[in-house]
């Protein structure tokens, strides 16, 4: 009897998120994240948190899409540190974040989308790793069929 009713239990709740999600990982575009100095690791954090809808694989092959980026920290040296905080301007003595992305069609090379963030900290790799999740979000709510491309087909054999 017991089990029956956590069988029952366990069978709405998962109706009710499949509800709520409606969508297979079949579905989903799939992505790959080129390496970047461990970059990767913290936007395939940041889409997973921000519920992007898509699939991060490690199989370049079996991606229809490859999400390269580019970060740049800088950090600022303890002279200028001690020199902003000496005329009461203590503002960004942690530095500077930069990262740009874009997201190419693996089969047709084509930039189909790519977003620049800046951060006011050298180290904010999370933070700058979510904003660019929640803006790739946007993109695949607002473009979902677009990502979704077949890759081209070989040409036919030729006859001799």
């Amino acid at each position: 009897m017991n089990f029956t009713i956590a069988a029952l239990i366990c069978g709405m709740a998962v109706s009710a998120l499949a509800a709520e999600h409606p969508t297979t990982p079949t579905d989903l575009p799939r992505i790959y994240i080129e390496p970047q100095n461990g970059f990767e690791s913290y936007l395939s954090a940041a889409m997973l948190k921000k519920h992007v809808p898509a699939v991060v694989t490690q199989n370049k092959d079996e991606a229809a899409l490859v999400l390269t980026s580019a970060v740049d920290a800088r950090e600022e040296s303890g002279g200028s540190k001690v020199a902003r905080c000496l005329f009461l301007y203590c503002t960004g003595i942690g530095g500077t974040q930069t990262a740009s992305v874009q997201l190419v069609n693996s089969f047709t090379l084509e930039v189909e989308w790519a977003y620049n963030v800046k951060k006011g900290n050298a180290s904010a790799y999370p933070s700058t790793a979510e904003a660019i999740a929640k803006h790739l979000k946007e993109f695949l709510e607002k473009h979902p069929q677009h990502p979704r491309i077949e890759p081209i087909p070989p040409p036919p054999p030729v006859s001799q």
